[in-house]
């Protein structure tokens, strides 16, 4: 088997791994491309056999080719983790340190907050409400368990102080 006819067939093997990853949900470039190398890796390991050695040139023309069909897309994938992540109750903050964990670029996090149409200040309180019921806590031990609460979800301060500001009875 000549080196073209190997290449060909592992690139496809790749682009084959890549649909599967990508069928699954959205993923950022970077994610990908580690979930790509790592697959074949656990891959050949189940298999009891040597890691493939997996060349960068075919890992780019995979990265190229899901960028070109529109299977991999950066912006729209931020877009989606913020909505699916605001759904769950997380803030702002918690989101953007996510994005970047998931290899993000900052002004791109920042651009897919920005154009959320999620109220933040009322998601705060939502997330309170679902935590700790109503009436909230007026008492100063118990709103700071609230606001302790709300920080590690992700929330800025000033949402938080809107809870017990805007939503007191």
């Amino acid at each position: 088997m000549s080196d073209t006819t190997a290449g060909r067939s592992h690139y496809a093997r790749l682009l084959d791994r890549a649909m599967r990853i990508l069928s699954l949900r959205d993923h950022s470039e970077a994610e990908f491309r580690q979930k790509l190398t790592l697959a074949e890796q656990l891959s050949a390991r189940f298999r009891q056999e040597a890691p493939p050695e997996i060349s960068e040139e075919d890992v780019e023309r995979v990265v190229a080719w899901c960028y070109q069909h529109s299977y991999l897309d950066d912006a729209r994938f931020a877009q989606r983790f913020v909505a699916s992540r605001g759904r769950k109750g997380y803030g702002p903050q918690r989101i953007r340190m996510e994005l970047g964990q998931k290899g993000i670029d900052r002004t791109l996090a920042e651009s897919a907050l920005a154009e959320t149409e999620i109220d933040w200040a009322a998601q705060a309180f939502s997330v309170a409400e679902r935590k700790f019921g109503l009436p909230l806590p007026t008492e100063w031990k118990e709103k700071a368990k609230v606001q302790r609460f709300l920080l590690a979800k992700g929330f800025f301060m000033e949402d938080i102080q809107a809870v017990f500001r805007n939503f007191d009875n």
